[in-house]
C-alpha cells in the first residue's frame, strides 16, 4: 500500500516469522503469566456478567483470548469491524471461533454515517487533517465501542507499558472515564513475552505480524516499520507522535498535538 516500507528489522530475513523475530524467554515470564491469569480470575469474581474482553485481534489480545479460553473463564470476547480492516485481521474471527469453540461478538459502525462521511470528505480524509482522522476513528471505532461496552462494568484490553511513550505508565486497573474499570492485564509484559507465549501455546495470530507490522489497525492507517522505528511507528505515521491514539485509549502522559508532519501518503 502507499507509504509502506519493505525495510527489514535487525537480523530479519525475507520470509521471517514474527515468532522467529520476537519470541524470547525472559526472566519472570512464568510469574507474569500467573499474575495475568490471577487478574483475569479476580475480574470474573468482581464483575461477573459485567466483564468483557475488547480485542483488537492483535498479538496481545490473542494471548488474552487464549488465557480466557484455556482456563475456561466466563468472559465474552468482542471486537470491532471498522469496515476498513485488513482481510488478515478479519480472518482471525473465524480462527478464534474454530480454535476455542467460542463466539466472537462483532460490532460495526453505523453504515449510513460512514457513507455520509466518505461522501463528504473522501476515502482519504484521514490523511488531510488530524480532525478528519479522528472523526473517522470516531465513526468506525468509538461509536461501536460504546455499543460494545453498554452495560459493562469492566473491560479487558491488551495495552502494555512498552508499546509507546504515551502508554509507559499504563496501570493494571484504571477508570475509563465512563464509570467502568479498564483492566490492562498485560501491562507489565514485554513484546518478547507476548511472542514467547504465542510460540509456547501455538496461539493464532495476524499474518501481517510476519510482515513487520507489530501494531495493526485499519488498512489505510497501518504500514510496516523499518529498522530503528518505534513499535507504533507504522500507525498514523504522518502524524505527530503524541497524536497517535484513536480515542479508544486516552494518553496517560501527554496532551495530544495537532501538528501534521510531512510524509503523509501522496
Amino acid at each position: 500500500m502507499s507509504g509502506a516500507t519493505s525495510s527489514l528489522l535487525p537480523g530479519a530475513a525475507a520470509g521471517a516469522s514474527a515468532i522467529g523475530l520476537y519470541a524470547r524467554p525472559t526472566p519472570g515470564f512464568e510469574a507474569r503469566v500467573a499474575e495475568t491469569l490471577a487478574l483475569l480470575q479476580q475480574a470474573v469474581t468482581a464483575h461477573g456478567s459485567g466483564l468483557i474482553q475488547s480485542t483488537s485481534l492483535g498479538a496481545e489480545d490473542m494471548v488474552i483470548t487464549d488465557l480466557i479460553a484455556r482456563h475456561g473463564l466466563a468472559i465474552p470476547i468482542a471486537t470491532l469491524d471498522t469496515g476498513a480492516l485488513h482481510e488478515q485481521t478479519l480472518a482471525l474471527i473465524p480462527a478464534i471461533e474454530q480454535r476455542y469453540a467460542i463466539k466472537v461478538q462483532v460490532f460495526s459502525p453505523v453504515q449510513e454515517a460512514v457513507i455520509q462521511f466518505v461522501g463528504t470528505n473522501g476515502e482519504r480524509a484521514m490523511y488531510e487533517s488530524l480532525a478528519l482522522r479522528k472523526a473517522c476513528c470516531g465513526l468506525r471505532k468509538l461509536e461501536p465501542l460504546a455499543r460494545m461496552l453498554n452495560g459493562a462494568t469492566a473491560w479487558i484490553t491488551g495495552l502494555r507499558r512498552e508499546q509507546s511513550a504515551n502508554r509507559a505508565e499504563v496501570p493494571f486497573d484504571e477508570d475509563d472515564g465512563q464509570g467502568r474499570r479498564k483492566l490492562n492485564v498485560l501491562a507489565a509484559w514485554s513484546w518478547a513475552d507476548v511472542w514467547h507465549y504465542i510460540q509456547a501455546y501455538q496461539v493464532p495470530y495476524n499474518a501481517l505480524h510476519d510482515q513487520f507490522m507489530p501494531s495493526i489497525g485499519c488498512a489505510p492507517c497501518t504500514r510496516a516499520i523499518a529498522v530503528g522505528e518505534d513499535f507504533r511507528a507504522g500507525r498514523w505515521w504522518w502524524e505527530d507522535e503524541n497524536a497517535k491514539e484513536c480515542g479508544l485509549h486516552k494518553s496517560h502522559s501527554n496532551e495530544e498535538l495537532n501538528t501534521k508532519k510531512s510524509g503523509a501518503p501522496a
